[in-house]
């Protein structure tokens, strides 16, 4: 398509997504009504009325282009899985008929044998349920000869058992869902009706030439290079980092922004990162169930592209030795019905109690769960990344800033209010005002208050987000829970205010979970003896992590949010643990290969050639070396080309 050709991205954004606008022009009232009262949680939707659904959403995506659909899943691999069943079958006088009802919209029966599972089940017992999650909306993906309607599902066993990541991700919001209303409710706020969770996920990742790439067997299987020399440049002069974006990088991002449009995902930043070759997107905030759907679907797309521009995406936390590491920060809140940020700071005496009560929550709650943190990011590929580079260390603490510390500390005489914002004075009339922020951010910190929200920094690029988003939710959900204990309590022993009830609340929230609170350099020595001391210290490597889920009071906690069942912990802790032994083999076998098939033939052949020269030198007839001469030959002489020099320079440039 020629680029005069091409439509306004408003024109496009969510033509793929059958979203609430589509429903409501395409089903009659009632039934669209029926729709959004199971969306939001208060009423299943009937057999009756799903049938209604399948049939709109059906010729809505015929109409668009599709032949197939397919209940869209996210197993413990942290991927995506589909199965594509065709709308047109043949009739019984054979003729074609479009069939799409109900119950094929309500449940799936994908085969589950081969999906991590831990021992849950037998490799025998491959039944699997998919079921339709209609929080989330439908979408299709296109193809040069049609294309597929996508329908986020969640994926159980046999007997029940989760096999994905959403089922939990589903459970934890739905707790602190329920846990918000009460405390808003106890705060004199009983007109709000929902309370969601809003997620956005920063994507970094790497771009390289493909032809060039793919003779690398290490990027080729690993997503990184195993050996190789550090390149003369790298990042040493920052030049990359928000520099003018390449070219053929600029093409590659236009076309993944006008496929995510279309599939309703607004990408609200793009720029050079610090590393060359490594970029990132950012995409809207949204409700996070919604909001772990659009990463994977960024991810697929941005997978999908890559291949068409020949480029090979990487989307390991650490593909490069002394470089910038990719990482996924996973910047969280909540919003309730009428619109409001409950993290965000207001002028108000009792909208800044409800804030710094929301806040102190998560304090309490990392303080007493760090742990579970470390587990969801404890992965093959942070085990590289994680403690430099920018990177966080898998320490967890939570860096608030000057203004809100000092806000604590003023806690004692009762004193809510946040400085007033000045002005920076650049001395020029012809620059704009500029108004500062209330803190500086702090790049070594793993949880940092950013304004509005949360950014939990540690997440890896390659991760889905739903488990670190689940544990969050979970740790946050039994914060605002204990918040609430403490304020009712206060209210029965004689405090008649429930907002001064709630500021001492939050008062002892913040000094119990001051454990966590760090607001210096969390890379110094200094900061990993004192959070040792803390307490903060559990585990250092990546199986002790994982390890880490199954403590006593993690698995009560979660168990009695309902997030997770006791047979459910131990299956995830297992998939992880596999995840990781795997993730080393996989590289061992391959570090192998390269060794012995490219980098010691390449020695080899070098050697000979070294004693040829010397013995040549010395007046000195080489001899009789030719079965030795053939063999080096022989073994080393393709690879050994592939392999020869240290390093293949990489890069991707205008041309």
């Amino acid at each position: 398509m020629s680029e005069h050709e091409y439509k306004p991205v408003h024109e496009i954004f969510g033509s793929m997504v059958f979203d609430k606008r589509v429903m409501k022009e395409k089903l009659n009232p009632d039934i669209y009504a029926q729709v959004i009262e199971a969306m939001e949680g208060r009423e299943r939707l009937s057999p009756e009325a799903a049938d209604i659904v399948a049939g709109a959403m059906k010729d809505w995506a015929i109409s668009k282009g599709a032949t197939h659909w397919s209940h869209w899943f996210q197993p413990q691999t942290e991927l995506t899985a589909e199965k594509h069943l065709s709308f047109t079958v043949a009739n019984s006088d054979g003729s074609p008929i479009e069939i799409f009802r109900g119950h094929h919209l309500a449940q799936g029966e994908p085969d589950a044998s081969s999906f991590p599972s831990a021992g849950t089940r037998s490799t025998f017992e491959a039944r699997g349920y998919s079921a339709w999650d209609i929080s989330s909306p439908a979408f299709i993906v296109k193809t040069q000869k049609g294309g597929t309607l996508f329908i986020p599902s969640v994926f159980l066993s046999f007997d029940g058992t989760p096999l994905d990541l959403k089922t939990p991700l589903l459970r934890a919001l739905e707790a602190i869902e329920g846990r918000a209303l009460r405390l808003l409710k106890t705060l004199g706020q009983r007109g709000i009706r929902s309370v969601k969770m809003t997620v956005g996920a920063e994507q970094e990742y790497f771009l390289l030439d493909r032809p060039r790439a793919q003779l690398r067997p290490d990027i080729r299987f690993c997503g990184r290079t195993l050996i190789g020399a550090q390149p003369a440049k790298d990042q040493k002069l920052d030049h990359h980092y928000m520099g003018a974006i390449p070219t053929r990088v600029l093409r590659y991002m236009d076309d993944v922004e006008r496929d995510l449009a279309r599939l309703g995902v607004s990408v609200m930043t793009r720029h050079n990162e610090v590393a060359r070759c490594q970029f990132e997107f950012a995409h809207l905030f949204s409700d996070a169930n919604k909001a772990c759907d659009q990463n994977q679907i960024l991810m697929e797309t941005m997978r999908k592209l890559a291949r068409q521009h020949e480029l090979r995406l990487l989307f390991h936390e650490k593909p490069f030795y002394g470089m910038n590491g990719s990482g996924k920060h996973t910047n969280m809140s909540l919003m309730d019905s009428e619109g409001r940020n409950l993290l965000k700071p207001s002028n108000s005496h009792r909208r800044n109690v409800i804030f710094l009560t929301f806040l102190s929550a998560v304090v309490l709650g990392v303080s007493k769960f760090h742990s579970l943190l470390q587990f969801s990011t404890a992965t093959y590929g942070n085990l590289f990344r994680l403690g430099g580079h920018e990177a966080p260390p898998s320490i967890i603490s939570v860096y608030l800033g000057s203004a809100l510390t000092d806000l604590i500390h003023r806690l004692d005489n009762s004193d809510v209010s946040l400085p007033e914002k000045g002005v920076i004075d650049l001395g020029l009339a012809k620059l704009p005002d500029i108004i500062p922020f209330d803190s500086d951010r702090n790049r070594t910190s793993p949880i940092a208050f950013t304004g509005d929200k949360f950014e939990f920094r540690a997440p890896g690029s390659s991760q889905s987000i739903a488990l670190p988003v689940t544990m969050f939710a979970s740790l946050w959900a039994w914060g605002i829970e204990e918040l609430t204990h403490m304020i009712e309590k206060r209210l029965l022993e004689g405090v008649k205010e429930p907002i001064d009830a709630a500021l001492d609340a939050a008062r002892e929230a913040f000094r119990m979970g001051s454990s966590v609170l760090f607001e210096g350099d969390a890379y110094t020595s200094e900061w990993h003896e004192e959070a040792k001391r803390r307490g903060l210290v559990e585990a250092e490597t990546i199986p002790d992590k994982i390890d880490l889920l199954l403590k006593p009071e993690n698995k009560t906690m979660l168990e009695a949010l309902g997030v997770y069942r006791p047979n459910e912990l131990e299956a995830l802790r297992e998939i992880r643990m596999e995840s990781f032994s795997t993730g080393l083999e996989v590289e061992a076998a391959v570090l192998y290969d390269m060794l012995w098939e490219g980098v010691l033939p390449a020695l080899s052949k070098q050697l000979i050639l070294e004693k040829k020269s010397l013995y040549n030198f010395d007046g000195i007839d080489f001899g009789d070396d030719q079965p030795w001469r053939d063999y080096v030959s022989g073994l080393g002489k393709a690879k050994s080309e592939r392999y020869g020099s240290a390093i293949i320079r990489i890069v991707v440039g205008d041309d």
